[in-house]
């Protein structure tokens, strides 16, 4: 039987784990020397990470920092959307 840990449980956490997963489509169809396709990644995958160890710390400091940077590369991921339709990799439609 597998244990949940606390982050797991948060909907947030989940609709990260969801976002990364849709993606995947976008990442997969753009050149590999788009920068915006690493950095799309990176930002992504920071969101769930960051949720994670946040929710893991003891002080209400501590856990707000990691949220923080948690919604930082949430916004960072919507400019990277951004980026793909202004440099026509995508079109807004699909975003």
């Amino acid at each position: 039987m597998r244990t949940s840990l606390d982050h797991e449980k948060l909907e947030v956490y989940q609709a990260s784990l969801d976002f990364i997963t849709w993606t995947i489509p976008f990442l997969d169809g753009l050149p590999g020397s788009a920068s915006v396709r690493n950095q799309l990644d990176r930002a992504s995958t920071s969101v769930p990470l960051n949720i994670a160890e946040g929710n893991g710390k003891f002080t209400s400091p501590d856990r707000c920092r990691f949220f923080d940077n948690a919604r930082g590369s949430a916004l960072e991921s919507a400019a990277c959307l951004d980026v793909m339709v202004a440099k026509r990799f995508v079109s807004a439609a699909e975003i």
